[in-house]
C-alpha cells in the first residue's frame, strides 16, 4: 500500500487547483507549441519540437504524481486543543539562538520551512508532537543541539 498523504484543507486545495491548471491550461499550451513546431518541418533538428516534447512530458509526470498523491490523501481534520499535532500552530522559544519563532506542523508534502510550515517527520517537528506549552524540547539539529521551548500551542 502507498504511503498516506498528510494535507491540510488548504494544501489539498492548492493540489487540486495545480491538478486542474496542469490538466486544462497547461496541456492546451503545450499541444499549441507542439503544433507550431512541428510546422517548421525537419523534427531530427528541431530544438523547439524537442523542448516542447520534454515539458510536455514533465508536466504529464507531475500530473501523474499529484494524481497518485489525492488517492491517498488523509486531510487533517484540525489541532488539538493544547497539544501539539498536525496542523498545530506552535510558538517556541529557541534558547541557543535567543530568538521567538511560530512554525506550523503540517505533512512533508506541505512543508516549507520559509513559510513556516515544518513537516511532523523534520527533527524539529516530530520532537515537538505530543508536547503542551511550557515543555521544553532537545532535538539534534545538524548544527548540534536545539533547546526549544513551548511557549504556545494553537
Amino acid at each position: 500500500m502507498a504511503e498516506e498523504v498528510i494535507l491540510t484543507k488548504e494544501g489539498l486545495e492548492e493540489l487540486e487547483k495545480r491538478l486542474e491548471y496542469l490538466k486544462v491550461q497547461k496541456r492546451a499550451e503545450i499541444t499549441e507549441r507542439i503544433k507550431i513546431a512541428r510546422e517548421f518541418g525537419d523534427l531530427s533538428e528541431n530544438a523547439e519540437y524537442d523542448a516542447a516534447k520534454n515539458e510536455q512530458a514533465m508536466i504529464e509526470g507531475e500530473i501523474l504524481e499529484i494524481e497518485e498523491k489525492l488517492k491517498h490523501v488523509v486531510v487533517i481534520k484540525g489541532a488539538k486543543k493544547g497539544t501539539v499535532s498536525l496542523g498545530s500552530k506552535v510558538e517556541l522559544y529557541d534558547r541557543g539562538y535567543d530568538e521567538t519563532c511560530v512554525y506550523e506542523i503540517v505533512g512533508t508534502t506541505e512543508a516549507d520551512l520559509d513559510a513556516g510550515r515544518i513537516s511532523n517527520e523534520s527533527p524539529i517537528g516530530n520532537a515537538l508532537l505530543g508536547r503542551k506549552a511550557g515543555d521544553v524540547v532537545e532535538v539534534a539539529v545538524p548544527e548540534g543541539t536545539a533547546v526549544l521551548e513551548i511557549k504556545k500551542v494553537y
